[in-house]
């Protein structure tokens, strides 16, 4: 049985605080981080040592397990601060949820609720500066759990490191997305870890998606590895399509991770009474739907980009122009509804926003 003794999480604050390097108006994802960053450990099936420390490199051994055998899990999520300087958590409680999957499926050792929690909401508040208010920005936030074990030997590790940094973000895709339907390479297979965020998957992804930039795309779409004729995500996004006036986006299986924002879309438009499909869809059907003029909205949604619509889609040596982004209806609807819930500008119904400190 797993324990937790986590209490009080210990803070050494910094000494050397980074936000005056911070340019509000001119964030690039990924490449500044806040000043602090969680930490907790898995010894002796308990959860202990939580701590809340500088932002800084890693101390860890040649030998740790993480880096030879891939048990590395991760999540995304953001914090957002509404009007009055309020900062709210994202749906956190659906990422804890889905790193234990991730957990389970990569046979390491799960997170307490109270530990994931805790951790995340001490660290924010104390960077909560870190957190822009500017359009289109937020505090991405980066929890994951590394095998700690230093043996070289093919077995899941008895230890391992829960970590959560965090890092002002900006918009993800900064214009509409060109994407290049896959047909050689493959993401996930049947009874593989292609739904949960395991860092392989995200590494296996690298060179294809390479390829498929050095011809002018910004990303792939990936297909199933039996056909490669039905769609299933792009880069790290979910699909969803508007064909006919009908949202449809592919079903969740074990080769597609269940996003928390393909979830949030999917509520919100059968909230507005639109019909909804998640089934199977093929690259044949999204031609054929394009050359009959009812391919009306392509877009991917996920943590990082939230909603990036699709500008084309390049398949067999042909690309696929989609109508203007800005005369698009549906996804320029539900991107204003995520934000403006995130912002505190409309009713959050679904309780999803989660106030820190």
């Amino acid at each position: 049985m797993v324990t937790t003794d986590i209490t009080p999480i210990k803070v050494q604050k910094s000494n050397n605080l980074r936000i005056k390097e911070l340019d509000y108006n001119n964030i690039t994802f990924g490449k500044l981080f806040s000043d602090h960053m969680f930490y907790a450990d898995f010894k002796n099936n308990e959860w202990s040592d939580a701590q809340i420390v500088p932002y800084g490199p890693l101390l860890m051994s040649p030998a740790t397990s993480a880096l030879h055998y891939g048990q590395a899990i991760f999540e995304g999520m953001k914090a957002y601060k509404n009007e009055k300087a309020e900062v709210f958590l994202f749906r956190p409680f659906d990422n804890h949820k889905r790193i234990n999957i991730s957990a389970e499926r990569m046979a390491m050792a799960t997170i307490p609720q109270e530990v994931f929690m805790a951790g995340l909401t001490q660290l924010v508040d104390l960077d909560r500066d870190w957190v822009p208010d500017t359009d289109g920005s937020s505090l991405y936030i980066r929890p994951f759990i590394v095998a700690t074990d230093e043996f070289i030997g093919v077995r899941p590790s008895d230890n391992y490191r829960f970590y959560i940094i965090t890092s002002p973000a900006g918009k993800y895709y900064n214009e509409p997305v060109k994407v290049l339907v896959e047909t050689n390479y493959i993401r996930a297979v049947e009874g593989g870890v292609g739904y949960v965020k395991a860092s392989g998957n995200y590494g296996r992804s690298l060179f294809p998606a390479k390829l498929a930039q050095q011809r002018g795309y910004h990303q792939i779409v990936w297909t199933d590895a039996r056909n490669h004729r039905y769609l299933e995500e792009s880069g790290t996004m979910n699909l969803m399509f508007v064909i006919d006036d009908v949202l449809i986006t592919p079903p969740l299986g074990d080769t597609i991770l269940a996003g928390i924002t393909r979830d949030s879309v999917l509520t919100l438009a059968r909230d507005w009474k639109m019909k909804v499909q998640e089934r199977k869809i093929s690259i044949d059907e999204v031609v054929d739907a394009h050359k009959k003029g009812t391919l009306e909205d392509a877009f991917g949604t996920g943590t990082a980009a939230t909603i990036a619509q699709i500008a084309q889609i390049g398949f067999e040596g042909k690309d696929y122009i989609l109508p203007p982004a800005e005369g698009r209806i549906f996804s320029n609807r539900v991107a204003k509804e995520l934000i403006d819930i995130r912002t505190g500008k409309v009713p959050d119904i679904h309780n999803w926003m989660y106030k820190v400190g």
